[in-house]
């Protein structure tokens, strides 16, 4: 009787063993590729379900969005400027089945030809094409790499360039470069402020000299701009046509005959009779 509980006791702890050893949870965001005697038998999960032990292997994979960094890459330009760039990589299992077959290591191997791919792209652009086309540039890297991890289950949704570190020299180059792009705006913009000024005062002489009294309204409104500062001295100016006319009166008026003093009976008795005849 005793060594029929045993061998009943026994057989209880291997069947636990060997069900707890063929049960297999799966979380929501992962996948469970089943291999039995060597051969794919497909993926399963989420959830829980059985293998059959020792003839069944499961290796999970991952359906999570991963995010990699790109390290820093050295890259000679298409006009030859070494510049140091670093990128991010998103990309996901979409095929469990192939991520495991297809490739050892799909998580390195995207790395690496996501490192190439964008040492290959940035050696066919110019650094201006480089920093002010990112958004072009990362598209098409997005497409190269997509293209490469797509028969291992993989889909890259996205290549972003991060930082471009430029040597000094091309920086100070660059800044003189753009000093000297924001002088010649200015330039520019002052002479065309100048033509246009002059456009302006041309027109405005010719209306004055259709008006000649629109340059003494014109005097007028100087002046009292000027009149509104307290501390100012102000110079009246007095036009050529006034001068003049003041000439012009002074001309036809006589001038007057200076007082030689005395009583009125001493000055006519030296201006003589009224009518100039002798006594």
């Amino acid at each position: 009787m005793s060594d029929t509980l045993i061998a009943a006791v026994i057989a209880a702890v291997v069947a636990l063993l060997l069900l707890w050893a063929s049960v297999r949870i799966v979380p929501e965001y992962e996948r469970g590729v089943i291999f039995r005697l060597g051969r794919v038998i497909g993926a399963k999960g989420p959830g829980l379900f059985f293998i059959i032990p020792v003839v069944d292997r499961m290796v999970k994979v991952s359906l999570r969005t991963v995010t990699m960094d790109i390290p820093p890459q050295d890259v000679i330009t298409k006009d030859n400027v070494t510049v140091r760039v670093n990128a991010v990589t998103y990309f996901n299992v979409v095929d469990p089945i192939h991520a495991v077959i297809a490739i050892e290591d799909y998580i390195l191997g995207t790395s690496q030809i996501a490192q190439t791919t964008l040492r290959s792209i940035l050696g066919q652009v110019d650094l201006d094409d480089l920093l002010t086309k990112r958004d072009e540039i990362n598209q098409k890297l997005q497409q190269i790499v997509d293209a490469v991890t797509d028969p291992w289950g993989v889909k890259v949704t996205l290549v972003e360039v991060k930082d471009v570190e430029l040597p000094d020299t091309m920086r100070r180059a660059m800044a003189a470069q753009a000093e000297a792009e924001r002088d010649r705006r200015a330039k520019v913009i002052h002479a065309l402020g100048e033509y246009e000024a002059a456009a302006n005062l041309g027109r405005a002489a010719d209306v004055i000299e259709a008006h000649p009294a629109a340059m003494q309204l014109r005097t007028l409104s100087t002046m009292s701009e000027f009149a509104a500062e307290r501390n100012a001295t102000l110079v009246f100016p007095l036009p050529v046509e006034v001068m003049r006319f003041m000439e012009c009166v002074r001309g036809a008026v006589p001038p007057a005959e200076p007082d030689r003093g005395g009583t009125p009976a001493d000055q006519a008795s030296s201006s003589g009779p009224a009518n100039g005849s002798p006594s």
